[in-house]
């Protein structure tokens, strides 16, 4: 959409540096910062493989001087009433929109991303397993719970190369209108499909799951992209730290008075 042509009558060898920084200062006008940032990762990419190639000289990448727009990452996590008020409105429009809905309680429960729920064929689902062949960090297997499987097993099965959701069209976009009106009638407007995903990964973080096995649930390639939700959990873990200390502190004598009684052998209130 962005690229095919965005450099119309050059060849590949005749696109200069001033010529991407025109196209990006444009492309990031009118699709944002973080549009024109994967459109020009995109480029950066094809000019190494045609240096790689021998169309472009060596160290010519015309990309290579262009500066990225600064990234900022906005991450919205729901609350458990919010998710209430969405359950609520998924409920109701259940009878006539099944597919969507089974689509966006699928993106809840499974952390999966859009693509990759759109993407899903019966041949991927194998118990509670989803086998997914071309993620985002490539094949991966997502394993899901019950009551994801009970979202699939309400859907009318098919043959194993047809999608498991049938929404009208195949592109990835077709969800976005039926999620635009949802957070609408639920108050949810600064909501986007992908918080679902950030969503699974904050009550993942407040159930104590490490950070390695989100990383695992959300198929993580980088245990980097998984250090983002670092402080979703610093509440179980300033528990953790009262526990602890309230245990050793009673073991030495040296808790408050009035507290002596408050804990277990196992270090559990009571």
């Amino acid at each position: 959409l962005h690229l095919d042509g965005a450099f119309a009558g050059k060849f590949v060898d005749q696109i200069e540096p001033g010529d991407v920084a025109a196209w990006f200062t444009k492309l990031t006008d009118n699709s944002g910062p973080g549009g024109a940032n994967r459109c020009l990762s995109i480029l950066n990419a094809m000019m190494r493989k045609a240096e790689d190639w021998g169309y472009r000289p060596e160290g010519s990448n015309p990309c290579a001087p262009i500066k990225r727009n600064r990234s900022r990452r906005f991450e919205r996590y729901l609350s458990e009433a919010e998710l209430a008020r969405l359950g609520e409105a998924l409920s109701e429009a259940s009878d006539t929109y099944p597919a969507h809905v089974a689509a966006v309680t699928l993106l809840l429960l499974t952390g999966c991303r859009k693509s990759e729920v759109l993407a899903l064929t019966w041949g991927d689902v194998r118990g509670n397993r989803l086998m997914l062949r071309d993620s985002k960090t490539g094949p991966r297997t997502v394993w899901i719970g019950p009551a994801a499987r009970g979202v699939l097993d309400s859907l009318p099965r098919r043959k194993p190369a047809d999608r498991v959701l049938h929404l009208g069209r195949s592109t990835r976009s077709v969800l976005d209108p039926f999620w635009y009106r949802l957070r609408e009638d639920t108050g949810l407007n600064d909501v986007r499909l992908h918080d679902l995903r950030h969503s699974f990964a904050s009550f993942a973080a407040r159930r104590s799951e490490t950070l390695p096995m989100i990383g695992k649930l959300l198929g993580h390639a980088k245990i980097a992209s998984t250090a983002r939700y670092a402080h979703l959990d610093d509440g179980t873990v300033q528990q953790a730290a009262d526990r602890v200390g309230d245990l050793i502190a009673n073991a030495t004598g040296t808790l408050p008075s009035g507290r002596h009684d408050t804990l277990d052998a196992d270090g559990e209130g009571k």
